[in-house]
């Protein structure tokens, strides 16, 4: 898939930092961010679009702890309709754009019987459950064709954001996280299956991003807000909007973590 042409004040910003926003998280642009400019995605011909409430649509960049950064406020997901190249084609041009350290965030169903809603879990590792994978029959761009995924999330950035918060008192978990498909949420059976597995939260983002930013070699590090307990951990019924309501009441301390981290990177 050929890369869509960006307006030249955004490549000659030259970003060193990308940031994925995931569903109820994209306030950290606006709240955080000194922003120099925004692209809403439909305005680059040929991007894909967001779809879901909770994704504005659009790269954010600017300035943030004294990097430079661009943002996704907003993502795009397997469910959606998009294909593989497409959901990934933002990553594809963070790398072109000189982009070498990929922060991608979720919201997440907890799994872990440890977790509430409100927890934050540092991405030790993930499990790829959506039956493909991005870089199926794609040899181009550069990066590496078998790329190593025993450490996709980087150990260093992890060990500095894992002292920060034992520093400052957060309750900062850190564990496996599956991607499924969706947009159906699983069920119980599917959940104990995977616990079984090794998994602690469970989502349907971040797995495709994150493969394709190891493959161009950049550092990736991930960070999940539990917002929910995953089907059959809790008797309550799964909805989209206690995604978005948990989200936004955790926002103050998910904003904190995330810009410690760009400061640590």
């Amino acid at each position: 898939m050929k890369l869509p042409q960006l307006p030249n004040e955004l490549t000659d910003f030259q970003p060193e930092l990308g940031l994925i926003l995931g569903s109820g998280l994209g306030f950290f642009a606006d709240d955080r961010i000194e922003v120099v400019g925004r692209l809403a995605y439909g305005e680059i011909e040929g991007f894909p679009v967001s779809t879901v409430p909770g994704h504005a649509g659009q790269f954010v960049y600017g300035t943030l702890e004294g990097k430079r950064v661009i943002c996704m406020q907003g993502r795009f997901h397997f469910y959606e309709g998009y294909q593989m190249s497409e959901l990934t084609l933002p990553i594809r041009l963070m790398h072109h754009m000189g982009v070498h350290t990929l922060f991608v965030t979720n919201a997440a169903g907890g799994i872990n019987r440890d977790y509430v809603p409100g927890d934050f879990m540092m991405l030790s590792d993930h499990i790829n459950f959506l039956g493909t994978n991005p870089l199926i029959g794609w040899g181009g761009d550069g990066g590496v064709r078998f790329p190593d995924m025993s450490e996709v999330y980087n150990g260093a950035l992890r060990s500095k954001i894992r002292a920060w918060a034992q520093a400052h008192g957060v309750d900062l978990k850190e564990g496996v996280y599956l991607a499924t498909t969706g947009p159906s949420f699983e069920t119980p059976a599917e959940i104990r299956a995977f616990a079984s597995l090794g998994a602690d939260a469970v989502g349907m983002s971040t797995v495709p991003e994150a493969i394709v930013a190891r493959k161009f070699g950049m550092r990736v590090l991930g960070i999940s807000c539990i917002t929910n307990a995953a089907a059959g951990i809790s008797k309550t019924e799964l909805s989209h909007e206690e995604v978005s309501e948990t989200a936004d009441r955790v926002r103050p301390q998910f904003a904190d973590l995330l810009a410690a981290g760009v400061k640590l990177a």
